[in-house]
């Protein structure tokens, strides 16, 4: 006598289960990362309504004559690529080397050869 599962097998609910709880764990997932863009543009939001409110201050109280406030706007974009241009250089000097990595690709690229070899492409010097 065979026996057949039905949907109220303990096996199929559990493999179920598992299922829904894979699609719940990429949902999950998915909204956390939305949740940190969304942070990252509430900081970029408020950094620029700070620096607006700011030189709306400077325009309104006349502090700086207003030939330099007008300037300040291009001051700004000028100091923020160069901030960016110096992040770039900060992370170009501390970009981690991955020896490890560097041998299995030296293994891949071997690998290669000697399969390119194999079907008669000259693959030039070792």
């Amino acid at each position: 006598m065979v026996i057949k599962p039905d949907a109220t097998d303990w096996r199929f609910l559990k493999s179920r289960f598992d299922l829904e709880m894979i699609g719940v764990v990429q949902i999950v997932e998915q909204a956390e990362n939305v949740i940190l863009d969304m942070k990252h543009i509430v900081k970029i939001l408020t950094l620029l309504v700070a620096i607006s409110a700011f030189w709306i201050g400077l325009l309104q109280t006349s502090i700086i004559p207003c030939s330099y406030t007008w300037l300040l706007p291009l001051y700004l974009i000028v100091s923020l690529g160069c901030y960016g241009l110096l992040m770039v250089g900060v992370g170009l000097m501390q970009f981690p080397t991955c020896p490890h990595e560097a041998v299995l690709l030296q293994q891949d690229v071997v690998e290669a050869k000697e399969y390119l070899k194999q079907r008669g492409v000259d693959v030039g010097m070792d």
